[in-house]
């Protein structure tokens, strides 16, 4: 009993010392201990991710055969076709054939499976004649392609190998903006580089890197030769990978963009079986609204994306959806953006039932469309060329129209009579602030097809705003809508 009462008293004493210890130590040192602590965890928890992830992330060089002149890239002067046009065929004694040269480059990327399947960018391996891959462990392969994705600018190549180290995948759905990321590869060749930082932005589009975007932006710092390398949660667990930099010097200025791994992984299961990328195709033209549109097209709010353009022939047209339709939602799920509309027809696969509900004249309706194949000759939206001629304003938006003549429609592109072709736009007006371009062409005023100047003068005198047109406009291939609106 009296040991007992020893031991509750040498108990109370320790307490009493603690707390007398804890009272009497400087100011903020005890908080200051915690921090550091918590610090070295975390260092170390970044560590660990490296030392399990290292071992899969590779070095990717790359040879490629290009033909120059004299062999410095310079064209010699005697095959410049000015010369035999002023002096004829006399000059072709002179002339020089390209001279093949070796091109070298590099880049990274990261082993998905145990016998050697490795995931890069298309631009990494894009037309190499050889392409050499170098572990962690030094030991060097050499990779075939087994399929590449340019509008993606996903890669899958592969070495021969067994048991060889691989990264998980993880979701990069679930990724979320402040997150701590890693990313791991080879800038300037120097392999096994470690950079962190956080996820500053998702879902970044319209970058103009690729066909389909959808990036994950980060403040990791990446820079040449990290293209195809991991990005990493802090579960060691690939989201993205790096592709591209937002920079003016050409280095790392705290912007990069990495393609989310979920996107990544749809195009390398097809790539793995086809070798090829196959994409839905709905065949429409779409762009997104705004208040000045809304109010147009008799909508409350701007909200859903607005058909700009049915392709003849396409799935969309043959299930009825038209012109100045507005997309409301795809499967019962909401559609706001262009770009994720875009990228999910594209990765739906062909012969695919889905529902639309689309806007049209006051009502809304359900429209079921066959996704079909992606024709094999889809490419961007092109702008024309910038051309001037004198023609009056159209008011005060900042206009100078022409009617198609014969002459303008060839050198133009277009059908006679096919619309009215913009030759000049005045700068600071507001055919100037919405990006209209000489060279483009006006097909419907306030609604209405037009096809002479007549017709766009009585579209015009029918809009609801005086102070307000919208125009249907030709760039190219594909058109869109666009307000015009002068301030009162």
């Amino acid at each position: 009993m009296k040991q007992k009462h020893v031991i509750q008293r040498l108990s109370m004493m320790a307490i009493f010392a603690l707390c007398f210890f804890l009272l009497t130590m400087p100011a903020g040192a005890a908080n200051q201990e915690n921090d550091i602590a918590m610090l070295d965890r975390s260092a170390k928890a970044f560590s660990s991710v490296v030392r399990k992830a290292g071992p899969a992330v590779v070095y990717i060089g790359v040879e490629k055969t290009n033909k120059t002149f004299n062999g410095h890239g310079q064209l010699d002067m005697f095959n410049d076709p000015f010369f035999e046009h002023f002096f004829g065929k006399k000059f072709d004694r002179f002339r020089q054939e390209p001279s093949p040269f070796k091109q070298h480059g590099a880049g990274s990327g990261f082993i998905i499976s145990k016998d050697g399947l490795i995931m890069t960018n298309n631009h990494v391996v894009d037309d190499a004649d050889t392409i050499r891959v170098r572990l962690a462990d030094k030991r060097e392969f050499t990779a075939s392609v087994v399929g590449t994705d340019p509008q993606s600018d996903v890669a899958l190549i592969k070495i021969d190998g067994k048991n060889l180290p691989t990264l998980p995948l993880g979701d990069s759905n679930k990724l979320e903006v402040g997150e701590w990321v890693i990313a791991i590869g080879s800038p300037f060749e120097l392999s096994q580089t470690v950079t962190v930082g956080v996820v500053s932005a998702k879902g970044r589009s319209r970058m103009g890197i690729n066909d389909y975007e959808n990036f994950i932006q980060t403040d990791a710092a990446i820079n040449p030769g990290n293209s195809g390398g991991p990005l990493l949660n802090i579960h060691g667990k690939v989201v993205g990978i790096n592709t591209a930099i937002f920079s003016r010097s050409g280095g790392y200025m705290g912007i990069g963009f990495a393609i989310p791994i979920n996107m990544a992984t749809s195009v390398e299961e097809q790539l793995r079986s086809n070798g090829k990328v196959t994409r839905g195709w709905l065949g429409l033209a779409i762009q997104e609204m705004n208040e000045d549109l809304a109010r147009s097209f008799g909508v409350n709010k701007a909200e859903g994306i607005l058909v700009a353009e049915v392709t003849k022939g396409s799935p969309a047209e043959k299930a009825g959806i038209q012109q100045g339709d507005i997309l409301l939602s795809l499967n019962n799920d909401k559609v706001i953006d262009v770009t994720a509309l875009r990228n999910r027809i594209a990765m739906t696969p062909p012969g695919s039932k889905v529902s639309l509900q689309i806007f049209r004249e006051g009502r809304k309706k359900e429209i079921p469309v066959i996704i079909a194949e992606q024709p094999a000759n889809f490419s961007r939206v092109t702008r024309m060329r910038s051309r001037k001629n004198n023609s009056s304003l159209l008011d005060n938006m900042g206009l100078t129209l022409q009617e198609l003549t014969p002459e303008l429609a060839k050198q133009f592109g277009y059908a006679e009579e096919q619309g009215i072709l913009i030759t000049q736009v005045a700068p600071d007006t507001p055919a100037d602030s919405v990006g209209m371009q000489a060279g483009q062409l006006i097909e419907e005023v306030n609604r209405v097809r037009v096809h002479n100047m007549a017709e766009l003068k009585k579209a015009v005198k029918k809009g609801k705003d005086p102070n307000q047109l919208l125009l249907r406009i030709r760039a190219g291939e594909y058109s869109k809508y666009m307000v015009l609106r002068v301030d009162k």
